[in-house]
């Protein structure tokens, strides 16, 4: 059974977002990890990179698939997780604490009402 934290929003490609103030965090959930075993690789979108709501911009690979992380709103990447290129099995450990990701600073919030809650993301993945 997946940790699903209720204060977070999910995209249904399987990523979760954390909103403070004008900067949000993002993360790929237990489920994702748990789907992709032992993470061996993380890459990250450049610091100041514009993102669209539903586009590519990471990459995580495992021993298992490499998969595209989707930036579940639009805005400005501010901030990258560097302990996960270091690390990468910090996404596996702890993805929603030091696994984090990026930071974002969302262009319209109001995207983030189109996300799923964490009752309707656990629901899309069978919990």
């Amino acid at each position: 059974m997946s940790e699903i934290p209720a204060d977070l929003r999910y995209a249904s490609s399987h990523e979760w977002i954390r909103c403070d103030g004008g900067t949000a965090v993002v993360g790929i959930t237990d489920h994702a990890q748990h789907e992709l075993t032992d993470v061996v690789y993380v890459e990250l979108p450049k610091v100041g990179r514009r993102a669209e709501k539903g586009g590519p911009v990471a990459v995580i690979e495992s021993v298992k698939a490499a998969s595209d992380i989707y930036a579940p709103v639009g805005g400005e990447i501010l901030e990258i997780n560097p302990a996960v290129t270091a690390d990468p099995s910090l996404v596996n450990r702890s993805p929603y604490g030091e696994g984090w990701l990026f930071k974002i600073r969302p262009d319209d919030k109001s995207e983030l009402e189109s996300l799923l809650s964490a009752s309707a993301y656990g629901a899309q993945i069978g919990q």
